[in-house]
């Protein structure tokens, strides 16, 4: 049994790695910085670790990740950023690469092993999408607007599987604030306590193998996912924006 993981160089993507290794999983882990994929290798004995170094803001690079291991059982698509400010501020070339991966990466992934894992009728792909993906997002238009791409992308699919009867299970990682290098990239700080990636991980695969579609880790964020879908849009984007403004930039 292998499981590729996306974005595995640190944060969430790291420690699926770590917990699917533990399940005696043997990985494909794929990211940018191969120092940091190396590291994680190093720190895993018991199964075999493949490193597949590459950007997946590059369409190309998605169908080389794919053609290299078209034969995997669980695929993570965990590779992901944000790019916070207003929109008028912002840096165009920066929002493009965050949806080429966000977006682009995790369609191309998604549909070309979902459709092997169609022909094997056996497989599971878990989306990293963010709490994010239920509400409009102003000071992080272009990222909350990204995740909403993958959440509901995910539901549709899974819809699709339970009316075709395939033994092919997506669903989809909805995270609020999770202590990994993420602020760090879109610099900005929390303006909530967060949870460990180590926790996310664990009870995101402890989910997926529940076969549940959409997967919210923490309570706070299963509350508030339950506001957004009684509040008027409009007025969920102005507590959004009073949220954002209120973040810390380092």
């Amino acid at each position: 049994m292998k499981a590729l993981i996306t974005g595995a160089s640190s944060g969430i993507g790291r420690e699926f790695a770590k917990e699917f290794a533990k399940m005696g999983y043997d990985l494909v882990i794929a990211a940018r910085r191969t120092d940091r994929l190396q590291e994680l290798k190093s720190s895993i004995k018991n199964v075999n670790v493949e490193i597949y170094t590459c950007d997946l803001s590059v369409e190309e690079e998605c169908f080389k990740l794919y053609n290299a291991y078209p034969d995997i059982d669980i695929l993570i698509n965990n590779a992901g950023f944000g790019v916070f400010g207003n929109f008028s501020k912002t840096n165009l070339n920066k929002e493009i690469n965050m949806l080429d991966v966000n977006i682009k990466a995790v369609h191309i992934l998604t549909k070309l092993y979902y459709l092997r894992m169609i022909e094997r009728n056996n497989g599971y792909i878990l989306n990293v999408a963010s709490s994010a993906a239920f509400f409009p997002g102003p000071m992080f238009s272009s990222y909350y607007a990204s995740k909403a791409y993958v959440y509901r992308i995910t539901e549709a699919i899974a819809e699709e599987i339970s009316k075709e009867k395939y033994n092919v299970h997506i669903s989809v990682l909805c995270p609020g604030p999770v202590d990994t290098e993420f602020n760090d990239v879109a610099n900005v700080k929390f303006g909530v306590s967060s949870v460990t990636a180590e926790y996310t991980a664990k009870y995101a695969i402890k989910k997926m193998f529940k076969n549940k579609t959409v997967i919210v880790p923490s309570f706070m964020i299963k509350c508030t996912r339950f506001f957004s879908k009684i509040i008027p849009d409009r007025l969920s984007a102005k507590c959004v924006y009073k949220i954002q403004k209120s973040k810390t930039l380092n």
